[in-house]
């Protein structure tokens, strides 16, 4: 004997459920970013997720510190600046909004470290005059 759900039960199941069909909610394990798809997931978490606002301070402490160690090493004696922002320098929100549209343009990148992807994209976005994109030296 089949046993069906009525329409309306249904309905409601399909609703309830439809976030997780959509993405399931952050976990602390999704903190350990293993690639920068972990980066782009944590840094667009919408606000309703539980983790939302550790997943935006985490956001911007991984772009705060990446930035301040191209800063040190770009001072060093044989430091090589990548970035060249503009004056006066973009907000960490317009950065991190730009590179997660950024990151869906380029999905090859999502599978490499997250410092190497946001670079990437921070290098497009303003590079150093004399310094070729890619170019390390």
């Amino acid at each position: 004997m089949r046993h069906w759900l009525p329409a309306s039960l249904a309905i409601a199941l399909a609703v309830a459920l439809s976030p997780l069909a959509a993405g399931a909610a952050l976990t602390e394990g999704d903190f350990y970013i293993k690639d920068a798809q972990d980066f782009v997931d944590l840094c667009s978490s919408p606000e309703s997720d539980p983790l939302n606002d550790a997943a935006t301070h985490f956001c911007h402490g991984f772009l705060s510190g990446a930035w301040q160690y191209h800063q040190a090493q770009a001072n060093g004696p044989k430091g090589v600046r990548l970035v060249c922002p503009s004056d006066p320098p973009p907000t960490r929100n317009d950065v991190i909004a730009g590179f997660l549209t950024w990151a869906g343009a380029h999905p090859q990148y999502m599978t490499e470290p997250a410092v190497e992807a946001l670079f990437r994209y921070l290098v497009e976005r303003a590079p150093c005059p004399g310094v070729a994109k890619g170019d390390k030296k």
